[in-house]
This record gives C-alpha cells, sequence and structure tokens, in this order.
C-alpha cells in the first residue's frame, strides 16, 4: 500500500499528535482544588463520556481524516496511454468563383460551414487549414485546438488574397512544406475545381510526396453567375461568365488514393467524407504514456472516522446500553454504495482467490476472479480466472475468459496469448488448433519463447494431420460416391439391355410368327390351288359328262318318238308286248328283292352303281344302257 499525496501526512499529521498530546495531558482545573475523594462526592453521576474519553476519540478521528486526504492506494499494474492521430489539413478555394450562388448561400459560405462541421464531428484529430486561390497560404498549422482552427477559419473570404484564380498545385506545394513526415498527408479540398481539365502535374506531385487528396465538390454543374459585394456580376469580354462545378477535379482524388463527393445540403456528405477518411488514414501515434492504475483504500479511514465521531458527540453512557441512533443507521447505508463495497471486499476477495489457487480449488478460484473482474473491470482478474477455468478442463470457458483479458506491457501480453493458444489447442477442433496457431505466433512476436515455438510446431504437425485424414476422408467419400454412380449406371446399362433383349426377343418372335404364318398361308394358297386345279378337272369332267348326257337324251327322245310311231302302227302288238314286260320286270324285280338278302354289301353296291347309270333326277334310271365311259374320278356326291 502506498499513499499518493503522503504531504498530508508529513505536515497535517505531527501538528494533531502535539495538539491532541497537550490537550490529553491537561489535567482538570478543579482537581487542583480538591482532591479525588471530594471531587468523586461532588460531582454528579452522568452516564455520559469523560472529557478525556472524548479527546481521545477526537485525536483518532482526526489522524484517519489526515490519512485518507493522504489517499492511500493498492498498486494494480500500468495502462498504456497512447495519442494516436489521422492529421487531416482542410485546403479552402476563396478563389471568386466560388461567390457562385448555385447553392445556398453560396459556395465559399457553404465550403465553411462544411469544414465547421468536420471540426464539429472529429474533436480527437488534429485539424490545419490552407486557404488558396492563385496562391496559398496556410491559416492555421495542424492543432488539437479546434476553437482556434474554427475562429479562424469562419473569418476567411475572397478579399483574403488579392491574386484570383485556382492554383492546386501551389497549395499541394504549401501542405507538402507544412506537414513534414514521411507518412501519407490527407487533404480535404473544398472547392469548385477551377477552370482546368488535366490535373496530371497535380497528381504526379501528390504522388511524389505521399499526397491523399479528399475532394468535397462545391456547386452544380448547371451553375451561375458571379456576384460580387457591389451587386454586379464579372464579366469577361464584356459576357457575363457562368461558373460551373468542374467534375473533372475527381481524377485527382481517385488517382491519389482519395474520396470525390459532390456537395448536398445536408451535412451527410461530411460524415461520410470524415468516415472515408478515418477508413484510408493510418493513424500515427504522437504519444505514448503507461499510467499506474491503482485501488483507491481512503474509503476506509474516512468511513471509520465518521463513525467515531458519531460516537463521540453523541450522549452514550459506557454502564447503560443504548440502541443506536437513526442517523447513524442512515450514515451506514448512506456510504455503504456499491463502489464502496466492492472495494472494501475486493482484497479479501483477491485474498480468497489467490489461496484457493494455491489450494487446486479451481473452481472457487475462477468464481471469485470473475465476480472481480465484473465488479471492479479489472481486465488482470480475467486472465486469472481463464487460468483457473483451464485447469478445470473448461477451454471454451477459459477462452472467453482469456480474450477478456489484456496488458499493456509485452511479457504479459505474449503469456496471455499462449495460455489462450493453449486453450485452443485443448478444445482440439481443427479451426480451433488453427486459431491455436495464430495466437502462438502473435506471443512469439511480441517475445519468443521455447515452450510456445515447440507447442506452436506441435499444433501444426496436427493440423497437417488433420488435413489429410480430411482430405483421405473426403477422397474416400469421392470414390464411393464415383462406385455408387458406377454400379448405378451398370445396373441401368444391364437393365437397358434386358430391356433391349426382350424387345429383340419379341421382335424375333413376332417376326417368326409372320415368317410361319406366311408359310402355312403359303401351303394353304398351294393347297387351294390345288383344288382348284382339281376342281376345275372335276367341273370340266362334269361338263363333258353332262354334254354327253343330253346326247343321250336326245338320242333317247328320238327313239321315244320312233317308238310312238311305231306304237300308234301297231297298238295291238304293243299292248301285248307291253304286258309282257310289265310281267318280266316285275317277276325281275322279285327276283332281285329276293337276291337282296342274299348279297353282299359289294354285290350291292355294283348293282346300285349299274342301276344309276343315265339317272337324271332322284329315280334311277331303268332305260338302255349307256355306252358312255366311266369316269373314274368322279366323286360319289
Amino acid at each position: 500500500m502506498t499513499f499518493l499525496h503522503p504531504e498530508f501526512l508529513y505536515y497535517m499529521l505531527p501538528v494533531i499528535v502535539i495538539l491532541f498530546a497537550l490537550l490529553l495531558t491537561q489535567k482538570d482545573p478543579q482537581k487542583s482544588f480538591f482532591s479525588d475523594e471530594v471531587m468523586a462526592k461532588l460531582q454528579v453521576s452522568a452516564n455520559t463520556l469523560t472529557f478525556q474519553a472524548r479527546n481521545a476519540l477526537f485525536f483518532v478521528i482526526s489522524a484517519l481524516m489526515v490519512i485518507a486526504l493522504a489517499d492511500p492506494v493498492i498498486k494494480d499494474g500500468k495502462i498504456a496511454v497512447k495519442e494516436k492521430s489521422a492529421d487531416i489539413m482542410i485546403a479552402l478555394d476563396i478563389s471568386d468563383s466560388m461567390l457562385a450562388t448555385d447553392v445556398y448561400p453560396n459556395r465559399l459560405k457553404l465550403a465553411k460551414q462544411k469544414a465547421l462541421e468536420l471540426l464539429r464531428l472529429a474533436p480527437n484529430e488534429r485539424i490545419g487549414v490552407i486557404a488558396f486561390a492563385k496562391n496559398s497560404y496556410l491559416v492555421s498549422p495542424l492543432s488539437f485546438d479546434h476553437d482556434a482552427v474554427r475562429f479562424l477559419l469562419a473569418n476567411l473570404d475572397t478579399n483574403s488574397i488579392t491574386e484570383q484564380g485556382t492554383n492546386l498545385m501551389s497549395m499541394l506545394e504549401v501542405v507538402d512544406k507544412s506537414i513534414k513526415n514521411d507518412s501519407k498527408k490527407y487533404i480535404l479540398l473544398l472547392s469548385d475545381g477551377g477552370d482546368d481539365s488535366d490535373f496530371s502535374k497535380e497528381i504526379a506531385f501528390a504522388k511524389k510526396h505521399n499526397i491523399v487528396v479528399f475532394v468535397l465538390g462545391m456547386g452544380t454543374t448547371q451553375g451561375a453567375p458571379i456576384k460580387k459585394k457591389n451587386g454586379e456580376f464579372i464579366k469577361q469580354n464584356g459576357k457575363i461568365i457562368i461558373s460551373k462545378l468542374n467534375e473533372k477535379i475527381a481524377t485527382l482524388a481517385t488517382q491519389t488514393g482519395g474520396v470525390y463527393i459532390q456537395n448536398v445540403n445536408s451535412n451527410e456528405d461530411v460524415k461520410r467524407m470524415l468516415q472515408e477518411i478515418e477508413r484510408n488514414a493510418k493513424k500515427k501515434e504522437l504519444k505514448s504514456q503507461e499510467i499506474e492504475k491503482y485501488i483507491p483504500l481512503f474509503y476506509y479511514p474516512l468511513g471509520l472516522a465518521l463513525l467515531l465521531l458519531l460516537i463521540a458527540t453523541s450522549s452514550m453512557s459506557k454502564r447503560v446500553k443504548v440502541e443506536v441512533p437513526a442517523a447513524f443507521i442512515a450514515m451506514l447505508m448512506l456510504f455503504h454504495t456499491t463502489a464502496s463495497n466492492a472495494v472494501v471486499l475486493d482484497f479479501m476477495e483477491l485474498h480468497d482467490a489467490k489461496s484457493a489457487y494455491a489450494q487446486k480449488d479451481y473452481a472457487k478460484a475462477a468464481k471469485t476472479y470473475e465476480e472481480y473482474a465484473k465488479k471492479a473491470d479489472n481486465v488482470g482478474a480475467y486472465y486469472n480466472a481463464g487460468n483457473a477455468l483451464y485447469k478445470m478442463g473448461k477451454y471454451k470457458e477459459a477462452v472467453k475468459a482469456y480474450e477478456k483479458a489484456y496488458y499493456n506491457n509485452k511479457k504479459d501480453e505474449a503469456k496471455l496469448r499462449a495460455n489462450l493458444g493453449n486453450a485452443y489447442a485443448k478444445q482440439g477442433d481443427l479451426k480451433d488448433l488453427q486459431n491455436a496457431v495464430k495466437e502462438y505466433e502473435k506471443s512469439l512476436k511480441l517475445v519468443e519463447d521455447k515452450p510456445t515455438r515447440e507447442n506452436l510446431e506441435m499444433v501444426k504437425k496436427e493440423i497437417q494431420k488433420r488435413k489429410k485424414q480430411q482430405q483421405k476422408k473426403q477422397n474416400k467419400q469421392k470414390n464411393n460416391k464415383q462406385d455408387k454412380k458406377q454400379n448405378k449406371k451398370n445396373q441401368q446399362n444391364k437393365k437397358n439391355q434386358q430391356n433391349k433383349q426382350n424387345k429383340q426377343n419379341k421382335q424375333n418372335k413376332k417376326n417368326s410368327d409372320k415368317k410361319n404364318s406366311q408359310k402355312s398361308q403359303g401351303k394353304s394358297d398351294k393347297s387351294d390351288k390345288k383344288k382348284q386345279t382339281k376342281s376345275q378337272k372335276q367341273s370340266k369332267e362334269e361338263s363333258q359328262h353332262q354334254k354327253g348326257d343330253k346326247k343321250k337324251n336326245e338320242q333317247q327322245r328320238k327313239a321315244n318318238k320312233q317308238k310312238k310311231k311305231e306304237q300308234s302302227q301297231k297298238p295291238q302288238e304293243l299292248k301285248n308286248k307291253s304286258k309282257k314286260e310289265k310281267a318280266q320286270k316285275a317277276g325281275s324285280a322279285a327276283n332281285a328283292a329276293k337276291a337282296h338278302d342274299k348279297m353282299s354289301n359289294a354285290e350291292e353296291k355294283k348293282w346300285l352303281k349299274k342301276l344309276g347309270k343315265n339317272q337324271t333326277s332322284y329315280l334311277y334310271m331303268l332305260n338302255a344302257n349307256n355306252n358312255s365311259k366311266e369316269n373314274t374320278n368322279e366323286k360319289p356326291w
């Protein structure tokens, strides 16, 4: 524990000690006249503090207040405070063309408003001002005193420079001379662009001297005439000049690494421009300082002094028990704030956490460190909590705790990064191993450490091994997918071949059936042809037979006519003869009937055949024998 203002102890505490020493050693004036026995009888017993006791309390109260004024603290590490800035030089065009009123109220006044807004939006940046027309002048160097820069900027007008024109090269030369360092220089140019169409010289100069130009174009492409204070318009060759925004100045911005934005009525263009400057600019460190961080302890002596003051000024008895006044309770509640409570218990909590960690009670140590870190916003406590969680095997929680911690000195920061890498490596995933490599490399950049280097190499080997395994697994999966695709393809081909074979078999069967049908058709056609030829032959024979029968019938008719003539001539003879013939025929028929029973089938057929000759009807023909030849091929039907 140390005192930030020990002078209070040196100058005030000795005086207080001497003063109260005199008061405490001073005797009661009545005791110089009376003995102690007489004084005991004369004094009335009162339940209050004695004079000396009250003086002693006041002495202690005074000493405690002096100690509180000395500001006792406990050192809690160091914090590095760095002052950085992206130096911005505002280059304001104050030529007569900036008096054009195509924007409200005119280009120059609007440009000054934009520059003042930039000063308001960037309070932590060094800003300077250059005014230029045909020649350029440094209005304000780079400065954190924005009030002074604002004052100088507000008083600029077109009368500040007598020579008119727009010479950007002279402005760049002034910027190069005013900002002398090797780093990049950033200019915010507020101009209407002048009349030049080629800025190649300015671009080459800016690139050579590391100047980045950000252009905020003032005006419009339609333009407006330029009005002087006396009310006249600027003329050239008797004609009123219309000044327009030269958009070709955008090349100066884009080719030097800057940004070109055309002005708008609101302040959005300035906000956007500042964002682009901060995004592209590399802030340089102007000043770096380490500041001690302390835990204040003045609450303790001050609180105790107030408590004793209440006791000393009250009428509390030494013997009789009385209740604590309500005012005392109110004072305790007043001073028992969250902050003071945290500070009162901080030292004890840290001691308990350290002892728990030493006794390997990591759960208690981690919990205590985390609670303390949240209350006191102590980044070192997060580191200790991460160590305890790491010992417990809770690597994810340890990573979260380590990420909240940071140190300003390289040695402690290197340890933090190394432990964070160990926590990542213990988790075992490929992504965690890659994060571990990053943390190890950060640690080694700060401080070279052999164990950290060995851990880094081991983790890199493990990452390579994991990647190979992963690659093998991917290749295997890829091969399996290809095999599956090939099998499916083979099965599909096989199925297609089977379908083709079945179709071919069906087609062959159809063709064979067709051929068979054609063959059978051919055979039937042949048989039909044979039949037709045979039937034709038979029909021919039948026609011939019928012709023969007709001839026979005609002959028979002639014979019958002849017989009728003869019968008419000899009727009686014929009658007699017919009777005899009838009798003979009847006898022959009877004999034939008798013989029929005794004939065989062959003989019967023979007789029937004989009897059926020259038959023209369903009756058997019994006339004379026909001498025509028999047709042996004729069918019986």
